[in-house]
């Protein structure tokens, strides 16, 4: 049966009491990242955060696979903040000793599989990760998947879905409608009314969700991670929100109409967080300020240490993705 997250269910905290007995934590990972990103900005000319929650909940032995936009989920699975910096200013000591750009990272041998730019591929790739660990024989686990409503229009993404459905594999994703992607809007994409009715067509269990309201992506991504850990169905969570700047760098974001700027959607999550903590009082402002300042510090420290590592020498690596030095060895004799 699908089921719909409603908005106006979840009750109003109280004055002094969270939305969520991890907001304050799952804030501050959020604004960790957001210091990392605008800094990393600055030095690239010298989206925003919604995805804590994906991170945030997951055990270790689970399987997590996020997308460049979802900062806050791996520093919250534990993605380390120099390798983060190592890999965007090329330092050979990096996760990818300095082969790639800046979004392919990730460290699987922690269950954080790397991104693959055809972004639907990414569920397929969960599904068959969460099967060989049940052909292993290993209990008591999840995959987490991270996408955009533009990658669910893909082939591989409709493929994933029917197979983790069809194996019962336990399986989480957590769609991001950003209303465009990169520059196509939602009428060009699907013609659904919600794009949560897929769902009950795949045999999923979906929920949707207002993405700039923390308390809500709190309460509903960590109920589908508990449901899918208890054997439930696959889950499907789907978060509107509003990507509030353009899609890189070199995209100034004309494109995106006044109207949809004036949705509920479109609100700068992290300020809404914010604002959340002040108005419950929560937290003085005497600690948001030293929060932001260890925030800073956090990632200055971190891009200090990544420019003093060496870049990578290709007549002197030995690292090969995909193979052994005695693979390479053999394949060079023969």
């Amino acid at each position: 049966m699908l089921q719909t997250a409603q908005r106006s269910a979840r009750p109003k905290a109280k004055k002094g009491a969270p939305p969520h007995e991890r907001f304050l934590e799952a804030f501050r990972w959020m604004l960790l990242a957001r210091t990392l990103e605008e800094k990393l900005v600055s030095l690239y000319r010298g989206g925003l955060i919604t995805g804590v929650a994906c991170g945030l909940f997951l055990q270790k032995g689970d399987i997590f696979a996020p997308l460049i936009r979802d900062q806050a989920g791996r520093s919250a699975f534990g993605e380390p903040l120099i390798d983060v910096t190592r890999t965007y200013l090329g330092s050979r000591l990096g996760p990818m000793r300095g082969r790639d750009g800046n979004i392919h990272r990730g460290h699987p041998r922690e269950n954080e599989l790397a991104m693959i730019s055809h972004l639907g591929a990414m569920v397929s790739v969960t599904v068959g990760s969460l099967m060989a660990k049940r052909f292993k024989g290993e209990k008591n686990f999840v995959g987490l998947a991270c996408i955009g409503e533009g990658g669910m229009q893909t082939g591989a993404f409709h493929e994933g879905m029917n197979l983790a459905a069809v194996e019962q594999v336990p399986l989480v994703i957590v769609a991001t409608n950003n209303h465009y992607a990169y520059s196509t809007p939602n009428d060009r994409q699907f013609a659904c009314h919600d794009l949560v009715d897929r769902a009950i067509g795949y045999g999923f269990e979906g929920y949707s969700l207002d993405g700039t309201d923390l308390g809500a992506c709190l309460e509903v991504i960590g109920s589908a991670v508990k449901r899918a850990r208890a054997g439930r169905p696959p889950q499907l969570v789907v978060a509107s929100v509003l990507r509030l700047s353009g899609h890189g760098e070199h995209d100034d974001a004309s494109y995106v109409t006044e109207e949809i700027k004036q949705q509920p959607f479109a609100r700068d999550c992290l300020k809404v967080a914010e604002q959340t903590i002040i108005d419950l009082n929560l937290v003085d402002a005497q600690t948001l300020g030293e929060w932001r300042k260890d925030a800073v510090a956090q990632v200055e420290e971190a891009i200090a240490g990544a420019q003093k590592e060496p870049a990578p020498e290709g007549d002197k690596e030995d690292w090969y993705a995909l193979s052994t030095r005695d693979l390479v060895d053999y394949a060079d004799e023969n």
